[in-house]
Order: structure tokens, then sequence, then C-alpha cells
């Protein structure tokens, strides 16, 4: 771990207030001291001890990590597949969860990173025609472990007043549950701060991608992906995490896209004769990822290439410049997250799942703040005054989520085509 990444988080405005925090640790507490119901197979335990009942779904087994919460209403595929969530349990607050089931089209990765998911109600059945087969099947297919049944409310307002804990979810379909020994394995467990997830979720060799976001429509007789015939551009990205629906965008937007691992060097990018670098998304803790990213973040910024970075890509972009980041309390997760455009004023909707986040007042002069959060006035973008770099916090690609962002693909080409 890095001084970097123990630096206190920024306060939220309105979250930290001790009354309600004081509420929200009661009313957790509750909920987590009823006495067990009959029939219970599963269990979610903090490690504080508190524990929350309910009936398992996916797959049996034991998985532990930082219990968070996304406010999305739609996509829950998407963000059980997306590796920005690798070491996290994640509480859907919306209760109805499995209505749209499952297909091979809306993964965002092949293997779902999740650790595993809460939910409020039981699963629900497929009532979609996109659907292949139920949620609970497919939970089981990729063995993410699962529990339904819980006052998600009561869980979420603990996350937002006292911070995202560390926990563990059991699902034992024979019902014996160790209470103790699950309550052991959260307090034990180290936590997100000093973690480099990207090693985990990063592709293993270098590959080529050309397939465009879903078309549908009128005029489109055959929905679905396309396929770029015609590239403009070559971009390298860097996967620290990438989704497929960022890949998409890039080219739909004309880019022929090289996606290298994570550990590429600054040569390794460079010998594929780039238009442009692209930074993803990724899981962890950027400083801990940055150990061996951001030297060669700082000679990829030095080429003078454009450069785009997202969610991890951004933080480590501000690392190398000279930045610090810092653990948010509880994270931004969810697709109605308002974000200022200091440049043009325009307020967009965006998609953002990250628990870090860049301290703007440790950039140097060189670097402009783009973007603020709405809802707590964290920092949700940058650029260099002096070269074609910029990123963001969020997640212009959505899926799931608004689309007011595409418009950062286009802008990355322009810096591509001035360039040229």
């Amino acid at each position: 771990m890095t001084p970097a990444s123990r630096k206190p988080g920024p306060k939220q405005p309105g979250r930290g207030d001790s009354a309600r925090a004081r509420t929200a640790a009661a009313e957790a507490a509750t909920a987590g001291l009823r006495p067990r119901p009959p029939g219970t197979t599963a269990a979610l335990v903090l490690a504080d001890g508190t524990v929350f009942w309910g009936m398992g779904v996916g797959a049996a087994g034991t998985r532990v990590g930082e219990v968070c919460f996304n406010t999305s209403m739609t996509g829950y595929q998407e963000i059980l597949t997306d590796p920005s969530y690798a070491g996290q349990i994640i509480t859907f607050t919306f209760p109805h969860i499995g209505n749209v089931g499952a297909n091979l089209e809306d993964l965002e990765s092949t293997t779902p990173a999740a650790r595993g998911l809460i939910l409020r109600a039981d699963i629900t059945e497929p009532q979609n025609f996109r659907a292949k087969q139920p949620l609970d099947s497919w939970l089981k297919s990729y063995g993410l472990v699962g529990i339904a049944g819980i006052d998600t409310r009561a869980l979420t307002r603990r996350i937002r007043d006292l911070g995202a804990p560390n926990g563990t979810l059991c699902h034992a379909p024979d019902g014996v549950l160790d209470i103790d020994a699950l309550r052991q394995q959260a307090a034990e467990w180290p936590g997100l701060e000093g973690m480099d997830l990207a090693l985990e979720v990063t592709c293993r060799q270098t590959y080529s991608w050309d397939e465009t976001r879903w078309r549908f429509g009128p005029g489109i007789s055959d929905p679905g992906y396309g396929k770029l015939t015609d590239p403009k551009h070559h971009v390298v990205a860097i996967d620290y995490g990438a989704k497929r629906n960022i890949l998409r965008c890039l080219a739909s937007a004309g880019c022929k896209v090289t996606v290298v691992p994570a550990t590429a060097s600054a040569a390794d990018v460079m010998r594929h004769k780039p238009d442009g670098v692209f930074l993803s998304n990724g899981p962890g803790d950027p400083a801990a990822t940055g150990q061996y990213a951001v030297p060669v973040i700082r000679e990829l910024v030095q080429s003078g290439l454009p450069i785009f970075g997202i969610c991890l890509g951004h933080q480590m972009l501000a690392l190398a410049l000279g930045g610090r980041t810092a653990k948010l309390p509880r994270g931004h997760r969810g697709a109605n997250h308002p974000v200022k455009d200091l440049e043009t004023g325009k307020v967009e909707i965006t998609s953002q799942n990250h628990g870090f986040v860049v301290m703007p007042e440790s950039l140097p002069a060189e670097v402009e703040v783009t973007h603020v959060s709405l809802f707590d006035k964290t920092n949700e973008g940058l650029k260099l005054k002096d070269k074609p770099v910029f990123s963001v916090q969020y997640h212009p690609e959505a899926s799931p989520g608004p689309t007011d962002s595409h418009y950062l693909f286009q802008r990355f080409v322009r810096l591509m085509e001035t360039r040229s």
C-alpha cells in the first residue's frame, strides 16, 4: 500500500452526519440480530458480526469481499460481468432482479469477477424475448453465490452512512452455517486498499477487436452487434479490466482496436504503431496497480500520442501526472450519477462503478479538471493543457446506463485526426 491510497477520502456532504450514522448502525444491527428464520439456507456476515439471513440463490459456496451497492434498475448481467467488481459482493437496490433472464450477448467479460450478489426478493422468472436461460441457472453455471430475502434497504443505508464493510456470503443448501467462522473470514480479509486486482482480470495475451455496438430500430433487419470493416484509426487499449462495450464503442467510432495486457510495457504498446492509446477501467487500488502501470503511462504521455482513460485508467493517469488517489467511503455505483462538464456547462447522466477517487488539489498546474460530480463534488475528469491527453472517472460506454457520454469517444477520435 502506498501513501497515495491511504489518505482519507473526500467528505461527501450530508453523508457523515453522526446521528444519521448511529441510526443506520442501529437499524442494520436490528436487521442483523433477528433470530434465524426457519428454512434459511444462506447468510451474509459482516466483519462486525452483523448477520443477515436469507435464501441462497445461484451456486452453493462461500465468498468474502467488500460489500457495496449498485442503484441501477437494469443491466444486472452486465454489472455482474464488469471486471471492475473484482473483490466485491454487489447489493442490488432495485428489488426485481431476473426478469429479463440471461443470454450470451450481454456479457462484459468472459468470466464474472464479482464475488457474489445480494437481493431483496427472490429471482423472478424471465419475461424477455432475448432470454436464453433463467438468471439462477446462469449464476450456477458461473459459480456465482447469491442471497435473497434480506432487507437491502437497511444494508444499503448502513453502507451509505458507515462505509462499505467486509463481509462473507455463504450459500449452504443443507442449511449448515458456521456464523463464527464466517465472521472471522470477513474480519481477516484485508480489504481493497493496497490490492492489485487488475492482474486477476486482464487478458493474458494481445488480441484484436472489431465488433461494434448493438444495432436495432427502423431499417435494421437483423438486430445485433456489427463489425468494423473500414477502420480509420488504430487504438491500443491497455486492459486493466476492460468491458466489451468499451471496445465496441471504440470500434463504432472507426477504430481498429488492439488489446494488450495490463503489464504491457510502453515498447509493447508502441510497436503496434497506434494512433492513440486507451487506458481501460478495472478493479482494485490504483496505487497498487500503478506500481507497474504508472511508469508505462508516463512514457506514453511523453510520446505525444492522444490518450483517453476511464475509471481505473483515469486514476492511474492522475498518478502518472503527479496526483494522488484516495478510497471513497462508499463509492459510486449506478446508472444515474449527474456529472457536469466544466468546459461546456452541460450535465450528463452517467454510469459509474468506482471505489477510489482522484484528489483534484493534488494535481499539478499543467492538469485541468474538466468534470465534477454533482452528487458530492468529487473529481470526474481531467486533461493535460499542453498534450492530447484526457480521462474521465465514469463509464461513457454505459452498458448499463444512459448514452449521454458517448461523445467522449468522438473527442478521442478528433484528437487522433488532429495529430495525424
